[in-house]
């Protein structure tokens, strides 16, 4: 598989490239707490099968990206001038968006609000975003500012990037094994001069949100998509059938959805990856 080229959208946001710089280009949105090296086995893959090039971002305040300044959220549409910035920045009016779980959200997003900017969408294991229903704004408000008040915690040290895979795995909000992990977690680190190891990540993301798009909001934005969309969904990811994820599914005009074995990070597992890339190979080719 080829090795990815580094490479800064603008002064802010740090990327990975995969293929030709002359190929046509497919924008990578990873999902909430991880970045660009979420791609690191599915791109080589895509870019060999389908002759693309792949750009994937760290969002702000993830990865090698610039955090954003005191003072300011990390709200979930805030990640759409992320998008644009780098649409910009590659010179491209449109593109293909491959996204996973948050980035998916994100994608739906951009997709609905700026149609012109998105030729199709590819998605893993995410549909929009999380909602919150009308009758629990207050609640949810009062967590946001509850949490923003609350002093954000130094950033984590470990004595290796082996301790710091454990940690994530340990801890991380849906399920993942070291193997998987391994990528994420060696893009998110800084060495220290003690040898030891520190996340980059911004403790900011880790407060709960301000405010959430309501389930008919959510609707609203689905019903908007003009794009072909591919959801690629892992057996035990966390879609299924929960009622958000159904609605969202019947609400979807021209929406492919593949079941494959594998969980959350399925484009990260090395046991789910290759199947992964053959479906959106196969869909690409269809289309």
């Amino acid at each position: 598989m080829s090795d990815p080229r580094a490479l800064m959208l603008g002064d802010r946001l740090a990327a990975l490239a995969w293929g030709d710089e002359t190929a046509p280009t497919w924008l990578a949105l990873h999902g909430w707490l991880d970045n660009a090296a979420s791609f690191s086995r599915l791109a080589p893959l895509l870019v060999e099968h389908l002759g693309i090039r792949i750009v994937a971002f760290d969002f702000a305040g993830h990865g090698l990206s610039r955090r954003h300044p005191p003072g300011t959220d990390y709200a979930i549409w805030d990640y759409s001038h992320d998008v644009l910035d780098a649409l910009e920045s590659l010179k491209l009016e449109q593109a293909t968006l491959l996204a996973h779980s948050m980035g998916a959200g994100v994608a739906c997003l951009v997709a609905a609000a700026l149609p012109e900017r998105v030729e199709r969408l590819l998605l893993i294991d995410g549909l929009g975003t999380l909602t919150t229903p009308a009758e629990d704004t207050a609640e949810q408000l009062r967590k946001g500012l509850l949490g923003h008040r609350r002093r954000v915690s130094p950033a984590p040290r470990y004595p290796d990037i082996e301790a710091a895979v454990a940690a994530r795995v340990a801890g991380g909000v849906t399920p993942l094994d070291f193997d998987t992990a391994l990528p994420l977690v060696q893009r998110n680190v800084e060495s220290l001069e003690n040898g030891h190891v520190r996340l980059r990540t911004d403790g900011r993301l880790l407060r709960p949100s301000m405010v959430r798009f309501c389930p008919e909001q959510m609707v609203g934005i689905l019903q908007a998509i003009k794009a072909p969309t591919l959801l690629v969904e892992g057996e035990t990811g966390i879609l299924g059938e929960r009622p958000m994820a159904a609605l969202a599914r019947r609400t979807m005009v021209g929406l492919t959805r593949e079941v494959l074995p594998g969980g959350h990070h399925l484009h990260l597992e090395a046991a789910a990856v290759e199947g992964v890339a053959a479906v959106m190979a196969r869909w690409q080719d269809d289309g």
